[in-house]
């Protein structure tokens, strides 16, 4: 019994003194470029004109980098009916602003239901994955040459193994396919692949995309409505993390800073502001761009300009779209 309480102790205090390091390497600002994602489908659902939204996201906070998705459901509505103009729309726009864009495909994209497949889809049918490569080459071959596009990213958090979103059927190994497609019809754009920042391994992710995106969320709530946060978890933690599983700070990005309250039953259309702001309020927006500062990474995209613009518009509150301006053009 001594003996194990003898090796306990020892654990215990080798935590501590690990805790108490991961602290004092977090101090430094790595000084990162900034980046915004943004889903049509969200703006809409908040009563905004999405087009509008996304031309004033490029005009007044004047993002270098913008994250998009080509949602299959929205490409192919039909089966081998394609339709670009949203996708369009939002490169074209992207290019006039000299804005550069990650362009997200595959099965899984940001945003709930984090799978946007098609509804005439059926999983069950041995060609459904012939048919989400058809939708892949059917995206890269139309924009591989555009000059807004920067990088592929293909999937979204591919690799996390519980059930998140509507996502029934997920094809998951098909990311390899979807990655050497890519590669094979466009030689000239590298990938991003995405991971969970607090519940991935990062290690296939890390291992099969040229750069790498973690997701990093600071304050959730869990199902029953619970408020938990992630303050006590030190910046350099991440950091470690991507040393760990190999990931270069030259392609160590945060694909989302977390910048929006988080739902659980609710939305911002049916929620109070003061509920909203126990998840989200300007001093939190402030603080997880300082903390993210303080990671390594070489690039992070803020998440939730979407409601930045909802709040500035419909309730007379520009704080965050003002913080997010100040960072871009920090």
């Amino acid at each position: 019994m001594k003996l194990f309480l003898k090796i306990l102790g020892a654990i215990v205090l080798l935590l501590a003194a690990l805790y108490l390091l991961a602290w004092s390497r977090s101090s430094k600002d790595y000084e990162p470029e900034y980046g915004i994602s943004f889903s049509q489908e969200y703006a809409g659902s908040l009563g905004l004109d999405w087009r509008v939204a996304y031309t004033a996201m490029l005009e007044e906070l004047s993002p270098k980098y913008v994250r998009i998705a080509a949602m299959w459901k929205q490409v192919e509505p039909e089966k081998f009916v394609y339709d670009f103009s949203e996708v369009d729309f939002m490169m074209d726009e992207a290019a006039k602003h000299g804005t550069k864009v990650t362009l997200v495909v595959g099965q899984k994209a940001p945003r709930w239901p984090e799978c946007h497949v098609p509804q005439w889809l059926d999983y069950g049918q041995e060609v459904s994955k012939e048919h989400l490569l058809s939708y892949v080459e059917a995206v890269v071959e139309r924009y591989k040459t555009h000059e807004a596009l920067e990088l592929w990213q293909i999937e979204n958090e591919a690799f996390i193994h519980f059930t998140f979103g509507e996502c029934e059927g997920y094809l998951e190994d098909a990311i390899y396919e979807e990655i050497e497609l890519v590669k094979s019809l466009d030689t000239e754009h590298k990938i991003l692949v995405t991971d969970s920042g607090e519940l991935g391994l990062w290690r296939k992710a890390a291992k099969a995309g040229d750069y790498f995106g973690t997701t990093l969320y600071r304050i959730v709530r869990t199902p029953g409505g619970t408020i938990i946060n992630y303050d006590w978890l030190p910046p350099a933690v991440y950091r470690w993390k991507a040393f760990l599983t190999g990931v270069d700070k030259e392609t160590f990005f945060i694909a989302e800073l977390q910048g929006e309250p988080w739902f659980t039953d609710g939305n911002p259309t049916n929620t109070d502001i003061e509920q909203q702001e126990l998840t989200m309020n300007p001093e939190r927006l402030q603080k997880h761009i300082d903390y993210a500062n303080r990671i390594g990474a070489k690039r992070v995209y803020l998440w939730g300009v979407e409601w930045w613009q909802f709040m500035r518009t419909q309730h007379d509150d520009a704080r965050y779209w003002d913080i997010a301006k100040e960072t871009m053009t920090h």
